[in-house]
């Protein structure tokens, strides 16, 4: 896989927009729109797209196949998702757009036990 096919699946199973993205990253939609064209950003932009997504670098060009951690962690994944969509959520936890598998373990057993569900896990 190319950079451009790479930030596709990452976006998709974010369900990320290119304007999402984009805000997320304070950037032109545009210039999202020129990635997944096929043009690849800059060297700092690519390890601010490794941060963003939690990935690697080699991941985003396409030379690894194994994608971070917790990838394949649906549960997480969704969980995480949930925090950094909600503004409460994410003030209360100060995330940023990475987190490991332990943090996102933690934020799972606090919503749960917010939502009055088991926390045991």
């Amino acid at each position: 896989m190319n950079f451009a096919q790479q930030l596709s699946k990452l976006m998709d199973s974010r369900a990320l927009t290119n304007y999402q993205l984009a805000k997320d990253l304070d950037i032109h939609p545009t210039t999202v729109a020129n990635w997944l064209a096929g043009k690849t950003p800059r060297k700092k932009t690519l390890a601010i797209l490794s941060d963003y997504f939690g990935v690697s670098v080699d991941y985003l060009l396409g030379n690894e196949e194994a994608p971070a951690a917790y990838e394949d962690d649906d549960e997480l994944n969704e969980m995480l998702e949930d925090v950094r969509r909600n503004p409460e959520l994410r003030a209360m936890f100060s995330i940023t757009k990475k987190a490991t598998p332990e943090q996102v373990r933690q934020y799972i057993k606090v919503i749960k036990a917010l939502r009055g569900g088991d926390d045991d896990e």
